[in-house]
């Protein structure tokens, strides 16, 4: 009997053994797969997914639920959704701003053509004049400004037509003067308004910003005055306590400015023709600005005395020579401005002060007082006693100086200012007025003393005589 070869079966054994565990191995793993599938199909119909991962030579099933997959295609399709949009939205702005630049464009040129035809207008109206300063504006535009002219936005009335508060589109305050249709005079001063203001420039003469012409329309657009005219507080008891001594010096001041650059320092020399307390407009800060040039006329340069049949101003502030004679000239407003000096300081009017029984006018009334040395009881009573006596007095003496009744006796609006920059005043002695204007309407009884503050008694009146 041979021997037998252990070690030879115990490896014919184990590679039996191993070959076996192999294939109950494989069997297992086939029964684990048809399980997995099996409840794969069970995940599946409960609306879970399942996910096969290879490792290390086994499979690794994970359970995932279906809505995960949902919840991805949802995404994609919202930012699919998303992306058309945008691009719709994207397209509709452009589309939007091409529009609207094309509408603006449109309301460009339509405004271009309003204006234009406004300027047109404007030509045709005044003639060949240089406006090349003067702004023109649509009459929607002003229309709107001032609500359709709405009367509670008018400011006053005048001869040239009534004069209504406006703002602009972009916050600007205006003032805007109408043409009234039935008013004579106020198509030459519509006229004379533009030509001179729109060429003059200087800080105490009122601005024009622009005008309108359009149809009968015709519209003066002025800076606004918030503190209206000087007027205003003269003949109002309240508001005179306002105008403190240092006020009404320094409206002096600057009306002689304003009235100095008019004859002599402006591109045009030019008379005013009808300066008066109701034609100076006070600013936010009280600063005076002369204003209506309506009656204005150009000094010619070998011009002394102008001779007119049409005598056009204001009563109580004409000249002697001008109402009598029809002869006007830059004495003619120093007139006008010694007036508006004596009622500044006294707050009385000229054309409607008037003691009976002496038969004395305002002018005479002031001399009267100034040559006794009681010059200082011409001040205004709300003062009291908060002036300076010299400078009223220098006051007084000059406005005295400019109401003389002979146009070569009166100083020019250059002395004027000379005289109101020095201490003392070095100039003659004023002649007595003897030229009095009484007021024609009222009727006044022995020794009554008439003294009203009207603004009736300031309209422009016009006179026609022949010679």
């Amino acid at each position: 009997m041979g021997s037998v070869d252990w070690a030879a079966r115990e490896k014919e054994a184990a590679a039996v053994v191993l070959g076996e565990g192999r294939l109950r191995h494989g069997r297992t793993r086939r029964r684990r797969a048809r399980a997995v599938r099996r409840r794969g199909r069970s995940w599946q119909a409960a609306g879970m997914a399942l996910v096969q991962f290879s490792i290390g030579g086994e499979d690794l099933y994970i359970r995932l639920a279906q809505a995960e997959k949902g919840e991805r295609k949802q995404i994609k399709l919202i930012a699919t959704l998303t992306a058309i949009c945008s691009i719709i939205i994207l397209g509709a702005i452009v589309y939007g701003w091409h529009r609207l630049r094309a509408n603006q464009k449109r309301k460009h040129l339509h405004l271009t053509d309003m204006i234009q035809s406004s300027r047109d207008a404007l030509r045709e109206y005044i003639g060949p004049s240089d406006l090349s300063e003067l702004l023109i504006y649509d009459f929607d535009t002003i229309s709107t400004s001032t609500n359709n002219f709405n009367i509670s936005n008018k400011l006053g009335q005048g001869g040239f037509g009534p004069v209504y508060k406006g703002m602009l589109p972009e916050g600007k305050e205006i003032a805007v003067k109408r043409l009234s249709t039935s008013s004579g005079q106020g198509v030459q001063e519509f006229k004379n308004e533009m030509l001179f203001i729109s060429n003059l420039q200087h800080k105490n003469l009122v601005r024009l910003v622009g005008c309108c012409i359009k149809d009968e329309e015709k519209l003066l657009i002025y800076e606004f005055m918030p503190n209206k005219s000087l007027d205003t507080f003269l003949c109002d008891p309240t508001r005179r306590a306002v105008l403190e001594w240092a006020t009404r010096f320094n409206i002096i001041q600057d009306v002689a400015r304003g009235l100095l650059y008019l004859h002599h320092d402006s591109r045009l020399k030019v008379e005013h023709r009808d300066l008066k307390v109701s034609n100076i407009l006070l600013d936010e800060k009280m600063n005076p600005k002369i204003s209506d040039f309506g009656l204005a006329r150009v000094i010619e340069a070998t011009q002394n005395l102008e001779n007119t049949q049409k005598i056009v101003g204001t009563r109580g502030y004409m000249s002697p020579e001008y109402v009598m004679r029809g002869l006007f000239s830059e004495k003619s407003d120093v007139y006008s401005f010694g007036v508006l000096v004596l009622e500044i300081i006294s707050s009385k009017r000229n054309s409607s002060f008037f003691i009976h029984d002496q038969q004395l006018g305002f002018l005479a009334y002031a001399w009267n007082l100034w040559n006794e040395g009681r010059g200082l009881e011409l001040v205004d009573e709300v003062l009291s006693d908060s002036y300076s006596s010299l400078e009223v007095m220098r006051c007084v003496h000059i406005g005295l100086l400019c109401v003389q009744d002979n146009a070569a006796d009166r100083p020019t609006m250059l002395d004027v200012l000379s005289m109101l920059s020095t201490e003392t005043v070095a100039g003659p002695k004023p002649k007595k007025p003897a030229y009095t204007f009484q007021n024609p309407v009222s009727q006044p009884q022995p020794h009554d003393h008439v003294d009203t503050c009207s603004t009736n008694d300031e309209a422009t009146i016009t006179v026609i005589q022949g010679r």
